[in-house]
């Protein structure tokens, strides 16, 4: 008996599931609250069964190109539960498949546990460059739409953005928003960012900053006086800066660190850490805002003391991940155990949470 999608895609969805893999001989594997469980009381599934699924979620041009390619991402909605995140591969010479829940509602700052003084503060920016940096599956996507939706609401701005795939759709309010995907709109987030500055952009959002050439054209647009707003796969605000200036060529390092201590506005990163009751996660932050000094440590090649910098940077909305630990911790929001995992430095916090009347040291 074939596997219903549907019924399994709204059981996903009720069940606070994040993301389900498939694949030939295997019964489907779910991730909960960040941890991969098998879902064995599902059948095995054969290889025509993906088949049929991959059938059900391409359309006839997405099939002729997954043909061509042997890989693809693309979106995929059901109405009335959520949208989803697919990724179509092979493995072994069949076909499989992983969808991660895409939320359909947009969702507010409060409602992601996000800083609302450095987020309002970065909402209020017109020229420059803003990241938001963690892990796959840390939310990091949906934390940027989260400011494209509270700046459409606000401002008066033409926000163009460059996807693989659109995973939140965004209506006009007071901005006006054109949505381009990557295989549908655009051969690639590079080709886009070739042309977008023709089209009259106030802000332009780039899914993810993923090699040097879209780095570039980032930076680029940054500094000809356009908000770009992308994502990065990094662990926190620190290695963001090391891994914008290591992509590049020896020769180009001292061009690229100037390019990015000029237009570099601010880095949030986030971990998405479990609640202390374990039934939801939520991200903990670390918030990086330029400042002059800031800017000069960028410049002269000082990334380490841009840590020092935020954890004395409360007054612009800067803190680091220990930081936001801890007092989560303290809120009774988190468990010992969750906090250290996820610590930057966990002797240190450790150290700290035992001086807060916290955990013993080891």
């Amino acid at each position: 008996m074939a596997m219903d999608l549907a019924a399994l895609l709204k059981l996903m969805v009720e069940k606070g599931i994040s993301d389900i893999h498939f694949k030939a001989g295997s019964s489907p594997a779910v991730r909960v609250h960040g941890k991969l469980v098998p879902a064995v009381k599902l059948q095995k599934l054969s290889a025509e069964d993906i088949e049929g699924m991959v059938k059900t979620i391409m359309n006839p041009e997405q099939q002729k190109q997954f043909a061509e390619s042997d890989e693809m991402d693309l979106a995929y909605s059901l109405p009335g539960v959520s949208r989803f995140r697919v990724n179509v591969f092979r493995q072994r010479g069949t076909v499989a498949l992983s969808l991660r829940v895409v939320p359909i509602k947009l969702r507010t700052f409060e409602e992601l546990n996000l800083p609302m003084k450095a987020m309002e503060r970065l909402s209020k920016e017109t020229r420059g460059l803003i990241l938001f940096a963690g892990i796959t599956g840390a939310g990091k996507t949906t934390s940027m739409n989260s400011l494209v939706h509270y700046m459409n609401g606000r401002e008066h701005h033409r926000i163009i953005t460059i996807e693989d795939p659109i995973e939140f759709f965004h209506e006009d309010l007071k901005s006006t928003i054109v949505q381009r995907e990557v295989g549908r709109d655009t051969a690639s987030f590079a080709q886009a960012l070739k042309y977008v500055l023709r089209q009259d952009p106030d802000v332009v959002v780039i899914g993810e900053m993923r090699d040097p050439e879209t780095i570039e054209a980032a930076l680029t647009a940054a500094e000809t006086g356009h908000l770009v707003l992308s994502t990065i796969h990094t662990i926190d605000a620190v290695q963001t800066i090391d891994r914008i200036i290591d992509s590049f060529a020896d020769r180009q390092i001292s061009q690229i660190r100037q390019q990015l201590a000029l237009v570099l506005k601010g880095v949030v990163a986030q971990r998405l850490v479990i609640s202390k009751d374990g039934l939801s996660r939520f991200p903990a932050t670390e918030v990086m805002i330029s400042t002059s000094g800031i800017r000069r440590n960028i410049l002269e090649g000082k990334n380490n003391d841009v840590r020092k910098a935020m954890e004395a940077g409360e007054y612009y909305g800067m803190h680091t991940f220990d930081e936001q630990l801890l007092r989560l911790y303290q809120e009774g929001k988190v468990d010992e155990g969750d906090v250290l995992e996820n610590a930057t430095n966990p002797e240190d916090l450790q150290l700290k949470m035992k001086q807060a009347g916290g955990v013993p040291t080891q």
